[in-house]
Protein backbone atom coordinates (compact mmCIF):
# COMPACT_ATOMS: atom_id res chain seq x y z
CA UNK A 1 0.00 0.00 0.00
CA UNK A 2 3.04 2.59 0.82
CA UNK A 3 4.32 1.69 -2.44
CA UNK A 4 1.29 2.26 -4.37
CA UNK A 5 0.44 5.24 -2.39
CA UNK A 6 4.30 6.70 -3.57
CA UNK A 7 4.11 5.68 -6.85
CA UNK A 8 0.33 7.25 -6.88
CA UNK A 9 2.51 10.17 -5.23
CA UNK A 10 4.86 11.21 -7.32
CA UNK A 11 2.88 9.65 -10.55
CA UNK A 12 1.50 13.41 -11.31
CA UNK A 13 4.24 15.27 -11.32
CA UNK A 14 6.48 13.62 -14.19
CA UNK A 15 6.59 14.30 -17.46
CA UNK A 16 9.07 13.13 -20.42
CA UNK A 17 11.70 15.32 -21.17
CA UNK A 18 9.99 16.16 -24.73
CA UNK A 19 7.01 17.31 -23.04
CA UNK A 20 3.68 15.63 -21.14
CA UNK A 21 2.63 12.43 -23.10
CA UNK A 22 -0.21 11.74 -25.34
CA UNK A 23 -0.13 14.61 -27.51
CA UNK A 24 -2.46 17.41 -27.38
CA UNK A 25 -5.31 15.60 -26.95
CA UNK A 26 -4.20 14.27 -23.10
CA UNK A 27 -2.34 17.76 -22.21
CA UNK A 28 -6.20 19.04 -20.50
CA UNK A 29 -6.35 15.98 -18.87
CA UNK A 30 -2.75 15.66 -17.44
CA UNK A 31 -2.87 19.62 -16.24
CA UNK A 32 -6.49 19.32 -14.44
CA UNK A 33 -7.33 19.64 -10.70
CA UNK A 34 -8.13 16.29 -9.96
CA UNK A 35 -11.00 17.86 -7.80
CA UNK A 36 -12.99 20.25 -10.27
CA UNK A 37 -11.82 18.25 -13.00
CA UNK A 38 -11.01 21.83 -15.10
CA UNK A 39 -7.75 23.33 -16.17
CA UNK A 40 -5.63 24.42 -12.74
CA UNK A 41 -6.39 27.63 -11.79
CA UNK A 42 -4.00 29.20 -9.48
CA UNK A 43 -2.25 25.56 -8.84
CA UNK A 44 -1.01 24.61 -5.18
CA UNK A 45 1.56 21.58 -4.72
CA UNK A 46 1.55 19.42 -1.03
CA UNK A 47 3.98 19.32 0.11
CA UNK A 48 4.42 16.00 1.54
CA UNK A 49 2.92 14.15 -1.41
CA UNK A 50 3.48 16.25 -4.37
CA UNK A 51 -0.34 16.35 -5.59
CA UNK A 52 -1.53 19.44 -7.32
CA UNK A 53 -4.64 20.85 -6.65
CA UNK A 54 -6.41 24.34 -7.52
CA UNK A 55 -5.41 26.81 -4.76
CA UNK A 56 -9.63 27.39 -3.90
CA UNK A 57 -10.40 23.65 -4.49
CA UNK A 58 -7.82 22.29 -1.80
CA UNK A 59 -8.83 25.71 0.78
CA UNK A 60 -11.97 23.42 2.66
CA UNK A 61 -9.45 20.83 3.21
CA UNK A 62 -7.20 23.58 5.20
CA UNK A 63 -9.78 24.44 7.33
CA UNK A 64 -9.97 21.16 9.21
CA UNK A 65 -7.79 20.11 12.23
CA UNK A 66 -6.00 17.08 10.36
CA UNK A 67 -6.32 17.46 6.36
CA UNK A 68 -5.97 14.49 4.58
CA UNK A 69 -4.89 14.57 0.65
CA UNK A 70 -8.22 14.66 -1.58
CA UNK A 71 -6.27 12.29 -3.80
CA UNK A 72 -4.41 9.73 -1.96
CA UNK A 73 -5.58 10.28 1.37
CA UNK A 74 -2.66 11.01 3.24
CA UNK A 75 -1.91 13.36 6.32
CA UNK A 76 -0.27 16.66 5.60
CA UNK A 77 0.93 20.05 7.05
CA UNK A 78 -1.21 22.64 5.81
CA UNK A 79 1.99 25.23 6.19
CA UNK A 80 3.46 23.36 3.68
CA UNK A 81 1.51 23.72 0.82
CA UNK A 82 2.98 25.77 -1.73
CA UNK A 83 2.69 27.44 -5.37
CA UNK A 84 3.10 25.42 -7.86
CA UNK A 85 5.16 27.45 -10.14
CA UNK A 86 6.76 24.91 -12.42
CA UNK A 87 3.20 24.29 -12.76
CA UNK A 88 1.95 27.58 -13.27
CA UNK A 89 4.93 27.66 -15.93
CA UNK A 90 3.99 24.85 -17.75
CA UNK A 91 0.22 25.88 -18.31
CA UNK A 92 1.78 29.37 -19.77
CA UNK A 93 3.98 27.14 -22.49
CA UNK A 94 1.83 24.00 -23.44
CA UNK A 95 -1.30 24.40 -25.56
CA UNK A 96 -4.31 22.37 -26.68
CA UNK A 97 -7.55 22.43 -28.93
CA UNK A 98 -10.61 23.61 -27.49
CA UNK A 99 -12.69 20.85 -26.81
CA UNK A 100 -15.87 23.04 -29.08
CA UNK A 101 -13.75 24.87 -31.39
CA UNK A 102 -10.30 23.00 -31.67
CA UNK A 103 -8.65 26.20 -31.79
CA UNK A 104 -5.13 25.95 -29.59
CA UNK A 105 -5.10 27.98 -26.50
CA UNK A 106 -2.29 28.12 -23.73
CA UNK A 107 -3.55 25.77 -20.83
CA UNK A 108 -3.45 28.77 -18.59
CA UNK A 109 -6.21 30.68 -20.76
CA UNK A 110 -8.42 27.00 -21.46
CA UNK A 111 -10.98 28.13 -18.31
CA UNK A 112 -11.63 31.40 -20.04
CA UNK A 113 -11.80 30.72 -23.53
CA UNK A 114 -14.09 27.60 -22.99
CA UNK A 115 -16.21 29.80 -20.81
CA UNK A 116 -16.94 32.25 -23.75
CA UNK A 117 -16.38 29.51 -26.71
CA UNK A 118 -19.79 29.31 -28.84
CA UNK A 119 -19.23 26.28 -29.74
CA UNK A 120 -18.37 24.53 -25.71
CA UNK A 121 -21.77 26.32 -24.96
CA UNK A 122 -24.06 24.59 -27.93
CA UNK A 123 -22.47 21.12 -26.72
CA UNK A 124 -23.84 21.86 -23.36
CA UNK A 125 -26.97 23.37 -24.17
CA UNK A 126 -27.45 20.18 -26.38
CA UNK A 127 -26.78 17.54 -23.04
CA UNK A 128 -29.55 14.98 -22.39
CA UNK A 129 -32.14 16.59 -19.86
CA UNK A 130 -32.55 14.89 -16.54
CA UNK A 131 -36.11 12.72 -16.93
CA UNK A 132 -37.80 11.18 -13.99
CA UNK A 133 -38.16 7.35 -15.05
CA UNK A 134 -41.29 7.41 -13.48
CA UNK A 135 -43.82 10.57 -13.31
CA UNK A 136 -45.11 11.54 -9.76
CA UNK A 137 -47.78 13.34 -8.29
CA UNK A 138 -45.77 13.95 -5.20
CA UNK A 139 -45.21 17.67 -3.70
CA UNK A 140 -40.92 18.23 -4.07
CA UNK A 141 -39.90 18.27 -0.51
CA UNK A 142 -38.57 21.60 0.75
CA UNK A 143 -35.75 22.53 3.86
CA UNK A 144 -35.59 18.82 4.73
CA UNK A 145 -32.51 17.82 6.91
CA UNK A 146 -29.81 15.28 4.99
CA UNK A 147 -30.21 12.83 7.65
CA UNK A 148 -28.89 9.72 4.88
CA UNK A 149 -25.33 11.32 4.33
CA UNK A 150 -22.72 12.94 5.88
CA UNK A 151 -19.42 14.95 6.17
CA UNK A 152 -16.60 14.07 8.23
CA UNK A 153 -16.36 16.37 11.33
CA UNK A 154 -12.33 15.86 11.21
CA UNK A 155 -11.76 16.50 7.26
CA UNK A 156 -14.46 17.38 5.75
CA UNK A 157 -14.73 14.16 3.74
CA UNK A 158 -18.14 14.46 2.34
CA UNK A 159 -21.18 12.16 0.99
CA UNK A 160 -20.54 9.60 3.59
CA UNK A 161 -23.82 7.29 4.89
CA UNK A 162 -23.25 5.88 8.42
CA UNK A 163 -21.46 2.48 8.65
CA UNK A 164 -19.15 4.63 5.55
CA UNK A 165 -18.38 7.23 8.30
CA UNK A 166 -17.49 4.48 11.12
CA UNK A 167 -15.00 3.23 9.04
CA UNK A 168 -13.66 6.57 7.27
CA UNK A 169 -12.93 7.74 10.74
CA UNK A 170 -11.43 4.29 12.07
CA UNK A 171 -9.27 4.18 9.60
CA UNK A 172 -7.75 7.78 9.26
CA UNK A 173 -8.47 9.37 12.33
CA UNK A 174 -8.05 7.15 14.72
CA UNK A 175 -5.34 8.96 16.68
CA UNK A 176 -6.76 12.44 16.44
CA UNK A 177 -7.26 13.86 19.94
CA UNK A 178 -9.84 16.83 18.54
CA UNK A 179 -13.17 17.30 20.27
CA UNK A 180 -15.69 17.33 17.31
CA UNK A 181 -19.50 17.45 16.49
CA UNK A 182 -20.97 13.98 15.73
CA UNK A 183 -22.63 14.77 12.10
CA UNK A 184 -25.19 12.53 12.78
CA UNK A 185 -26.61 13.58 15.99
CA UNK A 186 -26.87 17.35 15.46
CA UNK A 187 -28.70 16.03 12.06
CA UNK A 188 -31.74 14.77 13.97
CA UNK A 189 -34.54 16.77 15.54
CA UNK A 190 -32.79 16.11 19.02
CA UNK A 191 -29.23 16.73 18.50
CA UNK A 192 -27.03 20.02 19.15
CA UNK A 193 -24.85 21.31 16.66
CA UNK A 194 -22.89 22.94 19.28
CA UNK A 195 -21.68 19.55 21.84
CA UNK A 196 -18.87 18.24 20.90
CA UNK A 197 -18.23 14.50 21.83
CA UNK A 198 -15.07 14.21 24.10
CA UNK A 199 -13.82 10.14 22.55
CA UNK A 200 -15.85 10.69 18.95
CA UNK A 201 -14.82 7.28 18.06
CA UNK A 202 -16.17 5.98 20.69
CA UNK A 203 -19.46 7.89 20.09
CA UNK A 204 -19.57 6.48 16.63
CA UNK A 205 -18.88 2.59 17.97
CA UNK A 206 -21.24 2.87 20.76
CA UNK A 207 -24.04 5.21 19.50
CA UNK A 208 -24.84 4.49 16.12
CA UNK A 209 -24.53 0.77 15.77
CA UNK A 210 -27.63 0.75 13.64
CA UNK A 211 -29.66 3.45 11.57
CA UNK A 212 -31.46 5.99 13.02
CA UNK A 213 -34.28 5.36 10.15
CA UNK A 214 -35.12 1.93 10.85
CA UNK A 215 -36.69 3.00 14.22
CA UNK A 216 -37.11 6.85 14.09
CA UNK A 217 -40.68 8.40 11.74
CA UNK A 218 -39.29 11.73 11.14
CA UNK A 219 -42.38 12.83 10.51
CA UNK A 220 -44.25 12.75 13.74
CA UNK A 221 -43.77 14.79 16.95
CA UNK A 222 -42.09 13.88 19.66
CA UNK A 223 -45.21 13.19 21.53
CA UNK A 224 -46.60 10.96 18.70
CA UNK A 225 -43.63 8.86 18.75
CA UNK A 226 -43.97 8.11 22.40
CA UNK A 227 -47.64 7.53 22.86
CA UNK A 228 -46.62 4.63 19.51
CA UNK A 229 -43.62 3.24 21.33
CA UNK A 230 -46.10 3.16 24.30
CA UNK A 231 -48.84 1.45 22.18
CA UNK A 232 -46.17 -1.17 20.47
CA UNK A 233 -45.01 -2.08 23.71
CA UNK A 234 -48.61 -2.83 25.29
CA UNK A 235 -49.51 -4.97 22.06
CA UNK A 236 -46.58 -6.62 22.88
CA UNK A 237 -47.13 -7.84 26.13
Amino acid sequence: MAMFRSLVGSAQQRQPPGGPAGGDSALEAQYSCPICLEVYHRPVAIGSCGHTFCGECLQPCLQVPSPLCPLCRLPFDPKKVDKAAHVEKQLASYKAPCRGCSKKVTLAKMRVHVSSCVKVQEQMANCPKFVPVVPTSQPIPSAVPNRSTFACPYCGARNLDQQELVKHCVDNHRSDPNRVVCPICSAMPWGDPSYKSANFLQHLLHRHKFSYDTFVDYSIDEEAAFQAALALSLSEN
